[in-house]
């Protein structure tokens, strides 16, 4: 009988998360095309092109998600589909968290409402990277921990090391994430757990998921730590730890600060929520190691929906007696949620959300050394690409026929190479192969080039040191696209002074 009511209940509760899903996702359908592909989504495409156990940034999985996409047909939905998918997904997962602490059908829809409408989140669930599978990987082995500590079942355990171990081959920070268990484990009384061999089974079943992509980082020497070192040191802006939380806040939406901040609190505290412990200790120890080692806040974005799930469930509990203020403070939450929510889907077209966010004051702080332009830089890496892709193109075509058949692109970066290998691998624009030292685009190399090279960007006097002769040949042009992408003068090379490929070696950027 219980196990009827269980998923009698569990009907019930479908019937109010499964309108949240079908809603997000539409949102996210409907506006899929509003701007343009995003810089990274050109680069993972090139990374699926390539498929190996690692990249110089990041593991393989988005590399597999981005093969997907290009099976698929390489339309910006098709690029996009997966990640909507796992939208819909998190408020499943979300759910199922506020169920494993206790949370009936008010805070299981109201966490996944919530979880949805940040804004951080919008933008992570509709654009292709590895950062929407880590939320939901991480959000998933947050309830396989509440079932292992609750039920003491073997196979959650298990199963959490095998959602780790993708978690890693996903993305780093996933590391964080299991040191932030193994803390919370050893900090509570969930300790008892780590005298059975389970827990260090997961873990093993984890270390083994993730041992191709080690010895692929052994075999290249660690490049991976030499892009954090580098961006660290030149890229990412130093900030405060005020600043740091501050920023997290507002990628979350500043309405829900209370909610996860209370949510913390009660399981922290709260005698109902004493199994759920091991996750706040989790959360605080993956928010310490995040602003020790001078990460981006949204680093650390990943477990809120764990805070948001405890958040919802505790104002359920001290509203048991008081519905009408549970549904006003419901109300409020999810209202007040809205107003900023463009700031994460590209909901209104440039012009619009430009002087709406002007009247609204929501200016997002940089979170690296570049200088902004009309956009913010999440939607400003949406813009400039066809019209770059375009202007080489025409570059490209003025040359020779003869200089044509051994021409090559230099990009300075891999969002530049990205897009034009896109563009030309769907025929958009007649192109040469494309090269570029930065990031996985290195160990891809320049190939046999001897003969023409168009540069985009850079200083001519490099080129004079490496070219008997110099031309400007064009220059680039885009409105909306971060400034340090507009205005480029695109240069041609001709008669080689040196070899290509000691100039390869010399120029390798991994940051």
């Amino acid at each position: 009988m219980a196990g009827m009511n269980q998923s009698w209940s569990w009907r019930h509760d479908l019937l109010v998360l499964t309108p949240i899903a079908l809603a997000v996702m539409a949102l996210h359908l409907a506006v899929v095309g509003q701007y343009g592909i995003f810089r990274d989504e050109f680069y993972y495409l090139a990374c699926g092109r390539h498929l190996a156990w690692g990249y110089v940034d990041h593991p393989p999985v988005v590399a597999v998600m981005a093969r997907a996409a290009e099976w698929l047909g390489s339309s910006i939905l098709a690029i996009r589909i997966l990640p909507i998918l796992l939208s819909g997904t998190l408020v499943f997962l979300v759910a199922a968290v506020a169920r494993r602490l206790g949370g009936g059908r008010f805070a299981q829809g109201l966490a996944a409402a919530l979880a949805s409408l940040s804004p951080h989140f919008l933008f992570v669930f509709h654009i292709l990277s590895m950062n929407s599978a880590e939320v939901v990987l991480l959000t998933l082995g947050a309830w396989l921990v509440l079932v292992a500590i609750q039920t003491e079942r073997a196979w959650a355990w298990l199963a959490f090391g095998v959602t780790a171990g993708i978690g890693l081959l996903t993305k780093h920070s996933m590391a964080v994430f299991g040191l932030g268990i193994f803390a919370g484990l050893l900090a509570t009384p969930a300790r008892r757990t780590l005298r059975t061999p389970w827990p260090w089974v997961g873990g093993l079943i984890a270390a083994a998921t993730f041992a191709p992509h080690l010895w692929w980082q052994y075999v290249h020497g660690w490049p991976t730590a030499e892009f954090v070192r580098n961006a660290q040191e030149f890229k990412i802006t130093e900030q405060s730890v005020g600043s740091f939380l501050a920023q997290l806040a507002l990628m979350m939406n500043p309405v829900t600060l209370p909610l996860w901040i209370a949510g913390l609190g009660w399981l922290v505290a709260g005698r109902a929520s004493a199994k759920g412990r091991v996750l706040a200790v989790c959360a605080i120890v993956i928010v310490l190691v995040f602003i020790v080692q001078r990460s981006k806040p949204y680093y650390a974005t990943a477990v809120m929906p764990v805070l948001l799930a405890a958040g919802a469930v505790a104002l359920e509990r001290a509203t048991e007696r008081r519905r009408a203020w549970r549904a006003a403070a419901a109300a409020l939450l999810v209202l007040g949620a809205m107003p900023i929510v463009p700031m994460g889907l590209p909901l209104l077209p440039i012009d619009a959300f430009t002087r709406y966010t002007t009247a609204l004051g929501l200016t997002p702080a940089n979170q690296e050394r570049q200088e902004l332009g009309v956009l913010p830089q999440h939607f400003a890496d949406m813009h400039g690409w066809d019209e770059l892709a375009r202007e080489v193109s025409r570059v490209y075509q003025q040359l020779p026929a003869d200089e044509r058949a051994s021409a090559r692109v230099w990009a300075q970066n891999y969002g530049e190479a990205g897009a034009l290998e896109y563009f030309a691998l769907r025929g958009r624009y007649p192109l040469p192969r494309v090269i570029s030292p930065h990031n996985n685009y290195w160990y891809w190399g320049p190939g046999d080039v001897g003969g023409t090279l168009i540069v985009i960007g850079g200083r001519r006097e490099d080129m004079e040191a490496a070219f008997d002769r110099v031309e400007d040949a064009g220059r680039t042009a885009c409105r909306y696209c971060m400034p340090y992408e507009n205005d480029l003068v695109i240069r041609v090379g001709r008669g080689w002074k040196m070899r290509l490929r000691d100039v390869w070696l010399r120029q390798r950027r991994f940051i």
